[in-house]
């Protein structure tokens, strides 16, 4: 997959879901497509950048931050101090196993759902997925499509493929029932 790709639909996803993301924290140990991604935005948006390491993650300030993009392995640990820091109205994007890893994936679901009230996997554009999980906004019933739109910079990402990003197949649908919140 072109790198581009990846980082778009990390970054702009989010961003683009959330009605007023100002403050974005980034767990990764290559961060910088996903920086770059952020810059575009006319918004003034911070943007602050760990390591992908959990101990790091302990340290952050509890409720900062509308949005999370994480590449941590997510355990039930992980994926409680990602809550711990975001805001009453965040959502965090998170990278997980392969679909097809239906009992781990519902595990991660599952412990998503406890913090969210919508737990949605994504496609990234190359049949992998991330999983958004939001205190708040839907990601396809709140897209802010004049964000999206004005983007200037865009290779892949627009106001079109962020919805189709959701769609997925019945046989996803079937298995993940009751555990993917929408």
């Amino acid at each position: 997959m072109k790198e581009f790709i990846y980082n778009e639909m990390m970054v702009h996803v989010p961003l683009c879901t959330h009605k007023e993301p100002k403050n974005v924290l980034i767990i990764s140990s290559n961060a910088a497509g996903f920086v770059t991604e952020i810059q575009k935005y006319m918004d003034d948006i911070s943007c602050d950048v760990i390591s992908a390491e959990m101990n790091l993650l302990r340290e952050v300030e509890d409720n900062k931050y509308d949005v999370v993009i994480s590449e941590l392995e997510n355990d039930a640990a992980v994926l409680a101090h990602i809550n711990r820091v975001l805001n009453e109205e965040g959502l965090s994007v998170v990278k997980h196993p392969n679909l097809d890893d239906v009992d781990a994936n519902k595990n991660i679901m599952q412990i998503l759902g406890k913090y969210a009230r919508i737990v949605m996997p994504y496609n990234l554009g190359d049949c992998t997925t991330a999983l958004l999980a939001s205190k708040e906004y839907h990601p396809t019933a709140d897209i802010i499509l004049n964000r999206a739109d004005l983007i200037d910079g865009l290779e892949y990402y627009n106001s079109d493929v962020h919805p189709a990003a959701f769609a997925m197949g019945n046989y996803i649908k079937k298995e993940y029932l009751g555990i993917i919140k929408n």
